[in-house]
């Protein structure tokens, strides 16, 4: 089913992608352009305008993982966020990504010391439970993912058998948005946590501090097309 959302997620940006105008964007395509920028807007207000050097990984996730999750509301599909092994793979791709990013900017001994906070009486303290927690954020990223769309999955397969014949169809059809609701807002709160993960790792390139003029200077350098 995994496999299958990938290949659902190419073939619907290139679908996507050859309908885009920028002279007659019809309501379809303003809609998209709704949610990519949304998101935008989150990685500028979460990580910086630096941030939005990201986008395309973030907006990555952000399309597979609503693409499996929308699956499960069609016949002969389920969604592959319901499984263990497809969250948990997306909750290690997460933390592989930010944390090869925060050595990248910072070093590997940068990065580290990051764990151990500014306070450096108890930093041997902190240290090893910041580490723990960063550890341990792939697991909850992979858990809450899988358990909110497999409850989803349950709850629409066992409501549908209660009564055999009524409610196997009337009953899932009432609850549809119910699970569309769900859908984006696993996905959104998948993002949102990784770019706050970033947000703590990543810095702008230059110290601004004092210096405001240079500011919108720092995240021109780092401005995506609207429509990656």
């Amino acid at each position: 089913m995994f496999v299958i959302a990938c290949i659902l997620s190419l073939v619907l940006i290139w679908i996507f992608k050859g309908k885009l105008s920028e002279e007659e964007p019809g309501h379809g395509q303003q809609t998209l352009e709704v949610g990519v920028l949304a998101v935008r807007g989150m990685l500028e207000d979460i990580v910086g305008p630096h941030g939005l050097q990201f986008f395309p990984v973030v907006m990555t996730f952000a399309v597979l993982i609503l693409v499996s999750n929308l699956m499960g509301l069609f016949p002969l599909f389920m969604s592959p966020t319901s499984a263990t092994s497809v969250t948990f793979a997306l909750g290690i791709s997460s933390f592989v990504y930010y944390n090869s990013i925060g050595i990248k900017e910072n070093g590997l001994f940068g990065h580290l010391k990051h764990f151990a906070g500014p306070i450096w009486w108890i930093a041997p303290l902190i240290f090893p439970i910041e580490l723990i927690s960063n550890f341990i954020r792939p697991f909850s990223l992979g858990i809450r993912l899988f358990g909110n769309m497999f409850a989803d999955e349950k709850v629409m397969e066992t409501v549908s058998h209660l009564a055999p014949g009524k409610t196997y169809w009337v009953v899932p059809v009432v609850l549809m948005p119910l699970s569309v609701f769900v859908a984006f807002i696993q996905t959104f709160v998948f993002i949102l946590l990784s770019q706050l993960y970033l947000s703590e790792v990543s810095h702008p390139p230059h110290d601004s501090h004092g210096h405001d003029d240079h500011a919108e200077d720092d995240g021109m350098e780092f401005i995506a097309p609207v429509l990656t």
